[in-house]
């Protein structure tokens, strides 16, 4: 990713902020409406989900001008997500989602420089967490 990338992201992410929790409910509606055997990977109440969600990106964009201390909390995840039966194809969904999700929130904000830089960003946090789910696999 390059600084302006960043940049870019974490600037629109501050827009989501304030609507985070709608922001979660619309990402999921949509993540279910594109793939609802989805559904079932997810018990519990999906609020705390949203807000799990949610922080976690959070957490993710603030540090994407750091990624090599945020390398090793993604290879925990992916390596979970991948005991919970996420496959690469389910990654490609769920940055479906998030893209329209980003479109509907952001509206006129989401540029295609803003698209192209969630797109990227998506694409590093999601390719580790992918690696450490085909290692954990493999072992």
């Amino acid at each position: 990713m390059t600084p302006r990338q960043i940049e870019l992201v974490q600037s629109s992410w501050q827009l989501v902020v304030p609507v985070a929790e709608d922001a979660a409910q619309l990402f999921y509606v949509r993540l279910f409406t594109l793939d609802p055997a989805l559904r079932g990977m997810f018990r519990g109440d999906m609020q705390e989900q949203g807000k799990k969600l949610m922080a976690m990106i959070d957490f993710a964009v603030k540090a994407l001008a750091r990624l090599d201390s945020l390398l090793p909390g993604l290879r925990m995840l992916g390596e979970r997500h991948g005991r919970y039966g996420v496959r690469d194809e389910h990654y490609d969904t769920v940055a479906e989602a998030l893209l329209w999700t980003l479109r509907k929130g952001l509206g006129e904000a989401f540029t295609p420089e803003v698209r192209e830089a969630w797109v990227a960003a998506y694409a590093v946090l999601a390719g580790a967490m992918k690696e450490a789910a085909r290692v954990e696999a493999a072992a």
